[in-house]
């Protein structure tokens, strides 16, 4: 329980108006969209100025208050679950798009602003920012970057992290942080940027960021294939990426997450098919034409019974919005989603992919997959019920397994969701001791009271 006095002075940074302690609204900030248990705030607080926000952080640290930074709460990792009794920053009141440099390509925004809403802001001016997560219709910059969040245009354009150049963050005690450029080159100091990227709030807080841009691609095509095993449309990946071709996107879809994205959004995707891949390759309009021929003749070959070019912008964008909508239609089937993102080298698709359904038999569960496959990053999806407890246990049995076998194809824990509280406790077996560690040392030094979103990514000893 916070002290009403202290209230008053969180109420005196940032207006009464912009300060919340009801039960229903503490309610709202207790859990986000990973599947762990709710944790109630004691406070939420909503700074709508760089100058507030500073003194919000001062304020928590002053007084010991755990400190969680939260955007639009899509979070899978549990990244931004608070502490109990502590205080939730909200940055939606920080939603400026500061500057858009056409000449020098960059973007300057405040944490709050969404991804969607940057993204159609620079394409209006003959600009592309690609980082492209599932959750870009609401999701945050401030939170893209502190997850350092991944999406369907990986393979060709890399992740947020390959789009920051600079960010400005508040530490523990309140002073502004400043770090990179606006600049293409930038060797001054420490490599604070580049530290921030992806440290989900537990080194400071974040309140500018600056973002390149880069030529909007002046052709894009779409295609689909359609095959009648998973081995093929995972083979053909592979296939597709020995062959030295990039696509802009290269989704996979299984058979189960193919029929529920088509039962939600009435795309017309092929509910029969075993698996299908979704492509699309963008550039120059001779080469995307040359790869896109290529592509189709690589699926042909490798046992695709159907292959559907998009005949135009509209087609396109219907297919892709249903990919987008995968999360949403395969929610709808069970009380419970757990989605991970098990990631592995991109060779290893086919192997994981096959992996993938043993471990379903196995523990007797139905795990929907479908991803990024084109960079690696495949979407294991179980659908289950959480109040079964025979079967959660099931679920973490299986979630477990799905970690061991991609670190053991030399994958990763996460491609793009983070590490969270929710694959905290994994982190040593990707890394070593001596990393957490290291990784402990650096948490304290710059946190020495503990209140930066404290227990996410690693645990610190007192």
């Amino acid at each position: 329980m916070i002290a009403d006095k202290l209230v008053q002075e969180f109420k005196t940074v940032v207006g009464g108006e912009n300060v919340w302690t009801d039960a229903s609204d503490l309610h709202v900030y207790s859990y986000d969209a990973a599947v762990v248990d709710p944790v109630r705030p004691g406070l939420i607080v909503r700074p709508t100025t760089v100058e507030a926000l500073g003194r919000t952080v001062r304020l928590c640290n002053d007084n010991g208050l755990p400190l969680t930074v939260r955007g639009a709460g899509t979070n899978l990792s549990g990244g931004t679950v608070p502490l109990p009794g502590g205080v939730v920053i909200v940055t939606n009141g920080l939603n400026t798009i500061l500057e858009i440099n056409e000449a020098d390509m960059y973007a300057v925004v405040q944490p709050g602003v969404v991804t969607a809403k940057l993204a159609a802001a620079v394409e209006a001016k003959g600009l592309f920012y690609p980082p492209d997560p599932g959750s870009q219709a609401v999701s945050t910059i401030g939170g893209n970057v502190a997850e350092n969040a991944g999406g369907l245009r990986g393979l060709k354009y890399g992740v947020t992290r390959d789009y920051v150049m600079g960010v400005s963050f508040f530490d523990v005690e309140g002073h502004l942080v400043k770090s990179g450029s606006r600049t293409v080159k930038c060797a001054t100091g420490y490599n604070l940027t580049g530290l921030m990227v992806g440290s989900e709030g537990t080194l400071g807080v974040f309140s500018e960021i600056v973002l390149k841009l880069i030529p909007l691609p002046a052709h894009r095509r779409a295609l689909m294939a359609v095959f009648d095993s998973l081995e093929k449309a995972s083979e053909t990946v592979a296939a597709i990426i020995a062959d030295r071709i990039v696509p802009a996107t290269l989704e996979f879809l299984d058979n189960f997450t193919i029929r529920a994205v088509e039962d939600f959004s009435k795309a017309g995707l092929p509910k029969e098919a075993a698996a299908m891949l979704l492509v699309e390759l963008d550039g120059h309009p001779s080469q995307v034409e040359e790869d896109a021929a290529r592509v189709e003749s690589l699926c042909r070959a490798k046992g695709a019974t159907s292959i559907r070019m998009a005949q135009d912008a509209a087609e396109r964008d219907r297919v892709w919005a249903a990919r987008r909508a995968a999360l949403s239609a395969l929610a709808q089937l069970k009380p419970t989603l757990v989605l991970e993102d098990a990631t592995v080298p991109r060779s290893r698709i086919p192997d994981m992919v096959t992996a993938i359904q043993h471990i379903a038999e196995r523990y007797d569960l139905t795990i929907g997959t479908f991803g990024h496959a084109g960079d690696g990053n495949l979407h294991p999806t179980i659908l289950t019920d959480r109040r079964d407890r025979a079967e959660w246990e099931r679920v973490e049995k299986a979630i477990d397994a799905i970690f061991d076998e991609a670190l053991a194809m030399g994958g990763t824990l996460s491609g793009e969701h983070g590490t969270g509280i929710a694959k905290s406790r994994y982190l040593e077996k990707e890394t070593s001791a001596g990393t957490i560690l290291f990784s402990q040392r650096i948490k304290r030094a710059m946190d020495p009271n503990q209140i930066l979103n404290p227990g996410k990514i690693i645990a610190v000893k007192e």
